[in-house]
């Protein structure tokens, strides 16, 4: 079996890509994310995650490279990351009570044939209504100023996320089961 890198240094990802017992390594890519680039979000997504893999593909042969990216929407904008802890809570003082969409990109690329799928995984998540003194102590746990939309979902924010509706794996960060759906069609079979 060939193989498998993930794109990424995110520690979200390493963890549940090695919830599902496949062997990988973690290489960081230097591919430069630009979010401002005027396109469908669900496209943003793909283009951001194949960037990534593609940056690793031209350094490794007969290789499976996994890249992704995740980002949240909410009012048709997106939300990265934030760039202060004013800034986080600015994006949690928009976010309070209202309904969210996280959206993570994935692509696979075998370095060998050249072969490459892109998709997209949208999770809808609702957000309590939150004080400002909530708002306060979140921040002051620093969860929320390297997560995309300020909030963790798998973390101290699952205290302010009343649902979700979708793929959890996918609002955290790799959308395992479409993952493993898309891993068969390059030979790769976990189950």
């Amino acid at each position: 079996m060939k193989k498998i890198i993930l794109a990424s240094t995110s520690p979200r990802r390493k963890e549940i890509l090695s919830l599902i017992g496949v062997k990988f390594q973690v290489v960081a890519s230097d591919y430069e994310e630009d979010m401002t680039l005027k396109m469908k979000p669900t496209e943003l997504a793909k283009l951001l995650s194949k960037g990534k893999a593609q940056a690793l593909a031209k350094k490794y042969f007969k290789h499976i490279i996994i890249g992704a990216d995740t980002f949240v929407i909410h009012n048709n904008k997106l939300m990265g990351k934030p760039t202060s802890k004013s800034d986080a809570k600015r994006m949690l003082t928009k976010i309070s009570g209202e309904k969210l969409v996280i959206l993570t990109g994935f692509t696979i690329i075998d370095t060998e044939s050249n072969k490459t799928i892109s998709k997209s995984v949208k999770t809808n998540a609702y957000i309590k209504k939150l004080t400002p003194k909530e708002i306060d102590n979140y921040i002051k746990t620093k969860e929320p100023l390297d997560k995309a939309g300020a909030f963790a979902i798998q973390g101290i924010g699952s205290m302010i996320i009343r649902k979700i509706e979708g793929d959890f794996f996918s609002a955290v960060g790799l959308p395992l089961f479409s993952l493993a759906q898309e891993l068969k069609k390059f030979g790769i079979h976990l189950l």
